[in-house]
């Protein structure tokens, strides 16, 4: 595979010298490092680089600290997670900075000796080890404990009034007795029957919910080590494989037949997955149907470069026939074209008898026949109203009762409800209340936390330069 880079091995350092060259001439050595550094810089906070190098390396340690496998480790979500609590730590440190916070050694050395850490360094007779104690302010001691005191007094804010807390408390815990009348869309499905005309209109405006995706006919080889084998024996095997399938694109056999590998094959594989296939499915690996999909592979049917899904674990694929997407003909789909639009006419006939039945309640809300028995509700004890449903009955005047309420549910219906009468929370468990008031002030203290850090953030103009992408995961044995 390499062959050709060693055969010419002067030749193309001839050739990178004469685009290397012009380079430090335009720019000098400096201008060439910073270009390479900004094509790096992630994120600057206060005109300080975040850099790609820096996120790898705190990614590779937070991974191995975990436990979490390399996959894991190389995706997209993880690192970005990484990325901001790297952004984090540079805006405690920039808010420190810009508030001139002082530790005393005295305060330092107090918190010090709290920790089993430090309580090690001094020697059974009671003396200190003061060489380890400056290796350890060294460590940024001093600067770890002045962000514990700055988030501690962020954290600690508890709501402004002492007895606040309790009276959320209290609403969370009052009342409302309704009473529910459903006028929902299954109800009202065999009162419809759509015409041709209905049908065709929604099939001709939603051509898109009757697409078939992409899918390619697949042939594919995995190479898979045998745990007696021995490891050197199943690198020269792999390295053949990777050499064969890239080099002799066109084909797998070449592989094959070295290799004693059988050839399988795979109908209808999408972008997605292979649906009639198990999860572990070579054909279900992310990384295999990344590079199946890739330009090359499409147009050319060349082979994949060969992928290592697991340890141990090689595979290489080709596509063999592909079949376009395409838009279903409407005889094809024409119960679930008819069943959508008869869920759609449903709808309508379900939402004009609620609002006639509204627009009556309006005028005698104490007429709810044919409503629910009547149950109390609270926030603590939603029954099974909807968010949405619920809000609503909470925020009903409870000057003007009874009140009528009409909640659209989409595609489902119409709900009517009466709130018919209101009761302060009962007696709360002691313990109860006090764990709902420790949980509002968290939530408060996590609000003005977050509005803390976005201040500091616009304070320390964080940039970003160049956001994080997910990595290529094409990737052949020994890159």
């Amino acid at each position: 595979m390499f062959d050709l880079v060693r055969t010419h091995q002067r030749l193309l350092q001839f050739i990178l010298l004469l685009l290397i060259v012009p380079s430090f001439a335009l720019w000098g050595i400096s201008g060439y490092t910073g270009f390479m550094d900004k094509a790096t810089d992630v994120m600057k906070v206060d005109g300080n680089p975040i850099t790609m190098q820096e996120i790898d390396a705190a990614a590779k340690r937070q991974a191995d600290r975990i436990g979490v496998q390399g996959q894991i480790a190389q995706s997209l979500g993880f690192k970005q997670a990484v990325l901001d609590e790297i952004l984090q730590q540079r805006l405690m440190g920039f808010a420190v900075k810009q508030l001139n916070l002082r530790v005393s050694n005295e305060a330092l050395a107090q918190n010090l000796k709290r920790t089993p850490e430090i309580r090690a360094l001094y020697e059974v007779n009671g003396s200190f080890d003061a060489a380890k104690y400056r290796q350890l302010l060294a460590s940024s001691q001093r600067f770890d404990l002045m962000v514990q005191q700055l988030v501690s007094s962020v954290a600690r804010t508890e709501l402004p009034v002492p007895k606040l807390a309790n009276q959320i408390t209290a609403l969370y815990g009052a009342e409302r007795q309704i009473q529910a009348l459903s006028f929902n869309t299954s109800d009202y499905v065999n009162k419809v029957n759509p015409s041709e005309a209905e049908i065709k209109a929604f099939y001709d405006a939603n051509t898109k919910l009757f697409a078939t995706p992409e899918e390619v006919d697949v042939q594919f080889l995995v190479l898979q080590a045998d745990p007696k084998e021995d490891p050197k024996v199943f690198g020269e095997k792999a390295d053949a494989f990777v050499n064969l399938t890239y080099e002799q694109a066109d084909s797998l056999k070449p592989a094959a037949d070295k290799l004693k590998l059988s050839i399988q094959t795979q109908k209808g594989v999408t972008r997605t997955s292979a649906a009639s296939l198990p999860k572990g499915s070579p054909l279900n690996n992310a990384k295999v149907l990344q590079a199946l999909f890739r330009d090359d592979a499409i147009k050319n049917k060349r082979n994949i470069e060969a992928v290592q899904i697991n340890p141990g674990v090689f595979v290489s694929a080709r596509i063999t026939e592909i079949h376009p997407a395409s838009i279903l003909p409407l005889k094809d789909v024409m119960a679930e074209v008819k069943r959508q639009v008869s869920l759609q006419l449903a709808e309508k006939l379900a939402t004009t008898a609620a609002a006639e039945r509204f627009a009556a309640l309006q005028k005698d809300p104490k007429n709810t026949a044919g409503f629910s028995a009547a149950v109390w509700i609270s926030r603590n004890k939603p029954v099974n109203l909807s968010a949405e449903s619920l809000d609503a009955v909470m925020a009903a005047d409870a000057a003007k009762l009874p009140v009528p309420l009409s909640i659209a549910n989409t595609g489902a219906g119409t709900t009517l409800y009466v709130v018919g009468e209101v009761r302060p929370a009962a007696a709360l468990d002691p313990k109860v209340q006090q764990a709902q008031a420790q949980q509002i002030n968290q939530m408060a203290a996590q609000v003005d936390f977050a509005s803390f850090m976005m201040h500091w953030r616009d304070s320390a103009g964080v940039k970003m330069i160049n956001p994080l992408k997910q990595a290529s995961t094409n990737l052949a044995a020994g890159s």
